[in-house]
């Protein structure tokens, strides 16, 4: 049980076993002015410093600066490209803290797909994801 009261999900997803795609296939991750001040707080900086670094402004809000990934191509800034960690987890944005907001991980489903039905575990699926209207 959580220390809410409420049970807590059963998840059938290994954040470990995967090589951060959702930190990689999102161009836009939104943040909040509370995840802002978390991310000041955490590098002991002010918040104007913290929102210029870290963040770019998206339309009419901020989303996290990325960087170039040799694996997926670009990433979130925070990411640890050697070991697909994210460097800053206990200061990360509530986007990344909800996410997935379900017991079930698409990216984590289609990586073990791929890898049951190539035989090889070391298999990596590239995943980039693109909206279109149509």
């Amino acid at each position: 049980m959580k220390s809410n009261g409420k049970k807590a999900k059963r998840r059938h997803f290994d954040c470990s076993k995967c090589p951060a795609y959702c930190c990689s296939v999102y161009d836009i991750v939104n943040v909040e002015r509370k995840d802002i001040e978390r991310l000041a707080k955490h590098f002991g900086v002010d918040y104007e410093t913290a929102s210029r670094r870290f963040t770019k402004a998206e339309g009419e809000g901020r989303v996290l600066r990325r960087k170039a990934d040799p694996m997926l191509g670009r990433a979130c800034r925070f990411l640890d490209l050697e070991t697909r960690r994210c460097t800053v987890y206990d200061a990360r944005p509530k986007t990344c803290r909800e996410f997935p907001d379900a017991a079930r991980c698409g990216f984590y489903d289609l990586l073990r797909f791929e890898r049951k039905h190539a035989g090889d575990e070391t298999v990596l699926p590239l995943v980039k994801i693109t909206y279109f209207e149509w």
